[in-house]
């Protein structure tokens, strides 16, 4: 196989936003960005297995019917940012013509009839989907591997996870094959991958991008836990995403009609940041807590107000987590799987059995969960007009190794210890991003989470924008 030309490695590593100024500006077409996209998937995919599956045809066409937009002049570029850029979405997130199988047999051979509306805001805007990422089976793992694709690898060490459940698009914009995405989060699923894999996402608050057209629904308490979301190489690309496909969309049972607001820098030093290198019951190694008082000291440096904070509340906000997550999760998995256990994959498995431990979810534990969590949601809000953003970190450890993965204390990676820090905002709906700042001893990347007040992104991503100025992207060596 012939490697890639200097040209078409270098366009690869530029971000979204770049690559679209780039067309508009006629220095590169369509065709030469897609090309050159597929030639890195083909170079690297077959290594990291970040794709559920390539569209190459479909995105060789929709780059000439861009061109020929571009060839109309203004009135064919006119409100589409993201003019002829490859993106790539989570194989959960129905795009019309695609399989879209949620990593399961339950799924197999789905294809969906339309676009999910965060997709079809993204082609309005000009992009193109050269294909959809892997995920675990129904999105209930911190790793991605399924029955279906087998088994994704981190970028930066092929022996580790690069995380999940929106492991495959972290991976394929790690390593260059995909110019930004989408995934979705429900205890972490872009931010723990966004940390272990070194690029940059963001956790909307729920009802700010449409959920609908995703599976398993974002119905029931899932409503008020579950986003999806952008995930990118630099914060600029998130802040564009973010333009993109945020809206009021009456299919998403949440959904709400909220301005998106606007945060300069200057504006942003103004905003008084928290931060906390322990949540108290997941010890995070030596070097988290080094990033994340790097990142800390970086801000002060940037003229912020930076203290020590850590809000209240955060323990018993893991253990309400785990009830609608988990117990009320299985709940609506359960009558999917019933019968069918011969198609499930070993972590389905073990997330159901965890389930099933667990005391008989009545409604009236429900309705007392969703309760106190309305409670502890307002008790974190007064808490954060004192500081209204928080810096923590995505998870206790760097990216742990494939064996390591699972439910429980059996596991060195058990989930339920070492990712409370992002279980929490979804549990208490806020906003929350991660970008890069640190290496481990091991050189895996850290990421450091911003959590700002809810519907304010542009303040979250203003922060995040001053740490990427301080540290930045670096991709792996692949």
């Amino acid at each position: 196989m012939q490697g890639p030309s200097a040209a078409s490695s270098s366009l690869v590593r530029q971000s979204a936003s770049e690559i679209a100024r780039l067309i508009r500006q006629k220095h590169i077409s369509p065709t030469e960005a897609v090309e050159a996209h597929l030639q890195r998937i083909e170079e690297i995919n077959p290594t990291i297995n970040a794709f559920a599956a390539v569209y190459a045809d479909y995105a060789r066409t929709e780059a000439k019917r861009v061109e020929a937009a571009l060839a109309q002049g203004s009135s064919g570029i006119e409100g589409k940012p993201l003019l002829g850029v490859p993106i790539t979405i989570k194989s959960c997130i129905d795009v019309q013509g695609f399989r879209c199988e949620s990593g399961s047999r339950l799924r197999e051979g789905y294809v969906a009839a339309k676009d999910a509306p965060v997709v079809a805001r993204l082609r309005k805007a000009g992009a193109i989907v050269i294909g959809n990422t892997t995920t675990p089976e129904l999105m209930v793992a911190y790793h991605t591997e399924n029955e279906l694709h087998g088994r994704t690898s981190n970028p930066w060490s092929l022996s580790r996870t690069p995380g999940g459940s929106s492991g495959g698009e972290a991976a394929a914009v790690a390593a260059c094959m995909s110019a930004a995405g989408i995934g979705s989060d429900g205890g972490g699923s872009i931010r723990v991958p966004a940390h272990f894999s070194g690029i940059c996402g963001l956790k909307p608050t729920p009802g700010r991008i449409p959920t609908s057209g995703k599976y398993p629904q974002t119905i029931g308490p899932a409503s008020l836990m579950s986003v999806v979301g952008p995930m990118a190489r630099t914060v600029e690309d998130l802040q564009l995403l973010l333009e993109v496909t945020a809206g009021y969309e009456p299919s998403d049972p949440v959904s709400a009609p909220i301005p998106l607001g606007s945060t300069d820098p200057q504006q942003a030093k103004k905003l008084r940041i928290g931060f906390y290198e322990d949540d108290g019951y997941s010890p995070p190694t030596p070097e988290i807590r080094a990033a994340v008082r790097s990142a800390a000291a970086a801000l002060r440096g940037a003229g912020f107000e930076v203290q020590q904070f850590c809000p209240e509340g955060l323990d018993r906000a893991r253990e309400l987590w785990f009830v609608l997550f988990v117990e009320a999760g299985a709940m609506s998995i359960n009558p999917a799987v019933r019968g069918r256990d011969a198609d499930i994959s070993t972590t389905l498995k073990e997330f159901l059995v965890l389930a099933a431990e667990q005391p008989p979810l009545t409604g009236k534990r429900l309705l007392n969960t969703l309760v106190e969590r309305d409670q502890l949601r307002l008790r974190l809000q007064a808490q954060m007009e004192q500081f209204p953003i928080l810096l923590a970190p995505a998870c206790s450890i760097p990216a742990f190794l494939h064996e390591e993965a699972g439910w429980g204390p059996r596991h060195a990676g058990d989930y339920l210890r070492t990712m409370t820090y992002c279980q929490h905002y979804n549990l208490l709906g806020n906003p929350a991003a991660v970008v890069p700042v640190a290496r481990s001893v091991d050189s895996l990347p850290i990421g450091i989470q911003i959590i700002g007040r809810p519907y304010k992104e542009d303040e979250v991503l203003a922060v995040a924008a001053a740490l990427e100025k301080r540290f930045g992207w670096k991709g792996p060596e692949i």
